[in-house]
């Protein structure tokens, strides 16, 4: 049965984002995923975990007020970003986070894939036991985004070869990027290194939308998937009222499993 994580940047919000950890375990998550514990010292968030699994952080996304959405392949940031992605990298070996998602940022044009390989490559250098992923965002959400389709995502960690590097593959997102994200999973699945789940077409509770869960979760079985499948979604109500897909996939991971 694949590992379930909460991303608790947008589940448990009814209480304090210290106090989340908790909840996401009393819920049968088996480990957490935070997009930018930033905000808090190392030692609370690690207090606050209490020995739950951190399956992910991202890289700090700068002055998200002021647009910004990281640095990775923004030209002329290179010192801001490789700031970022140190301090990131320190940060999930305190935690023990297996995985930092690279922020490409809001930038466009040869200079900018440029500037974005030249930073991954060093990046994953500078942590080579760290896995690092790199996510397509979708336009609508994330207008001006540097890395906004799968293809492009894979042609970038095809050619850099890295072995730390791989796709985060957000089920929401590639579905509003190309329609069909079955399709995209059964083009890119070797590549992927992290994966997240939301219901489409509204990004709330997993499910619909076509992509067969069940199956998935089969699939991650049968092919020893090492890593966590995160919950990324905005709940329609409270988050322990809208958790019976986590404990329907349980179930039949655990009966497809014997």
């Amino acid at each position: 049965m694949p590992r379930f994580a909460a991303n608790v940047t947008m589940l448990f919000t009814e209480v304090p984002p210290l106090a989340r950890p908790d909840l996401a375990r009393e819920a049968g998550f088996d480990g957490v995923e935070v997009l930018f514990p930033y905000d808090s010292p190392a030692r609370d968030w690690h207090a606050a975990l209490a020995g739950m699994p951190l399956a992910l952080i991202n890289t700090h996304p700068g002055d998200w007020a002021a647009g910004d959405r990281g640095h990775a392949a923004v030209p002329g940031s290179e010192g801001t970003f490789r700031n970022s992605f140190l301090r990131a990298a320190d940060l999930a070996a305190q935690l023990g986070a297996g995985r930092v998602h690279v922020m490409a940022g809001v930038a466009k044009g040869e200079q900018a894939e440029a500037t974005y390989r030249d930073n991954l490559s060093w990046a994953a250098a500078q942590a080579p036991d760290l896995h690092l992923t790199i996510e397509p965002l979708n336009p609508d959400d994330m207008p001006g985004y540097f890395l906004n389709d799968f293809d492009q995502a894979a042609r970038i960690v095809d050619d850099l070869a890295l072995p730390n590097l791989g796709i985060q593959f957000d089920l929401w997102h590639a579905a509003r990027i190309h329609g069909d994200a079955d399709a995209v999973w059964a083009r890119h699945k070797s590549r992927i290194n992290h994966i997240q789940i939301a219901g489409f077409p509204s990004r709330n509770e997993p499910g619909g939308g076509g992509f067969d869960l069940t199956g998935l979760c089969a699939e991650l079985d049968d092919t020893g998937y090492p890593g966590f499948v995160s919950a990324e979604y905005l709940p329609a109500r409270a988050t322990v009222h809208g958790l019976m897909w986590l404990a329907a996939l349980k179930g039949r991971s655990r009966m497809i499993g014997g």
